[in-house]
């Protein structure tokens, strides 16, 4: 009789296969061979069950011991527990709520409009005055607010990857590996084309140079842009109506989301119609992901109770 496979082997098989796929992994990787090493270690390794995943799930190495921790260390052994079945049936798959309730998305702070224009304002008057930093900033707010750009993919923007004569940008090889260009809106564009004739009066510009830059040319990095948004957040003393702890910047991505899909309602836009192509903007992998919008925001729910009120309805015909 051969004897099994390491865990870490098979562990190590599953995300190549799953990267190849387009999923990267970083965390959830490093959570799986931490997994597979501790498994590896034991006597008699197999079959896996779900007793040993739990067992692993509450050695949580910084000592939280809460559920919800133990929960968040269960997840990405599910769909690893499912892979390995295929080679090794006896294989369980430990329930997703072994330790309870699932933690839920939390809700986010939705930017009022005025909001956006406060923040943009006070980021133009940042010192020095007429510089690039200013300029760079209140550009950088403003176009996540308005493609719904995840704040990683708008600090990777290359020059190349903004085109102002078609009005696109290309985002490349972001989360799941996916590139997609956007176009933008006729008032973003001319904003970039502002920052960009700013940023070329202070620097000289190549193809392959960042598209928004420090004062000495070097890419704005996140940890630099969020302490920024922490002074402007804390200027403009904003009253926080999100689930976190203060508004942030990838709420400015739910805001154009958001605001995005109650244009269409506004608009009599059919939403199931449109919300593929929203997905499809915004580089969501699943189009749950988009339609989560309509249950999590305050400012959706009406939507969804309606979109509910038809599904029920519509029931009650059927079952007549």
């Amino acid at each position: 009789m051969s004897a099994p496979i390491p865990m870490q082997e098979r562990v190590e098989d599953y995300l190549a296969e799953r990267r190849r796929l387009g999923f990267e992994l970083v965390s959830p990787g490093r959570a799986l061979m931490s997994f597979a090493r501790f498994v590896d270690t034991r006597s008699p390794p197999r079959p896996l069950t779900a007793e040993v995943m739990s067992e692993w799930a509450r050695r949580d190495t910084r000592k939280r011991d809460t559920p919800v921790t133990w929960a968040n260390r269960l997840k990405p052994l599910r769909p690893f527990a499912r892979y390995l079945r295929q080679f090794e049936p006896r294989t369980e798959v430990p329930d997703a709520s072994l330790f309870g309730p699932l933690p839920q998305r939390q809700a986010p702070h939705i930017y009022r409009e005025e909001e956006i224009v406060d923040l943009l304002a006070t980021a133009r008057a940042l010192a020095p005055t007429g510089g690039l930093r200013p300029a760079a900033y209140a550009t950088l707010f403003g176009l996540i607010a308005s493609a719904g750009l995840r704040v990683s993919e708008a600090l990777h923007l290359l020059n190349a990857d903004v085109d102002l004569k078609l009005g696109t940008i290309t985002v490349r090889q972001t989360k799941f590996a996916k590139s997609r260009q956007l176009p933008l809106h006729p008032s973003a564009v001319e904003a970039l084309r502002s920052y960009r004739r700013t940023r070329n009066r202070h620097l000289a510009v190549t193809t392959d140079m960042p598209f928004f830059v420090s004062k000495k040319g070097k890419a704005l990095g996140s940890r630099q842009v969020n302490r920024v948004f922490e002074q402007l957040r804390q200027q403009l003393g904003w009253v926080n109506r999100g689930a976190h702890a203060a508004p942030r910047i990838h709420d400015l991505r739910h805001h154009f989301a958001v605001r995005r899909l109650m244009l269409w309602h506004e608009q009599g836009t059919d939403i199931d119609q449109a919300m593929l192509a929203l997905s499809t903007y915004m580089g969501h992998v699943k189009i749950s992901n988009t339609y989560w919008y309509l249950t999590a925001v305050p400012e959706l729910m009406a939507l969804a109770a309606e979109k509910f009120e038809r599904f029920a309805n519509t029931q009650e015909l059927d079952d007549a």
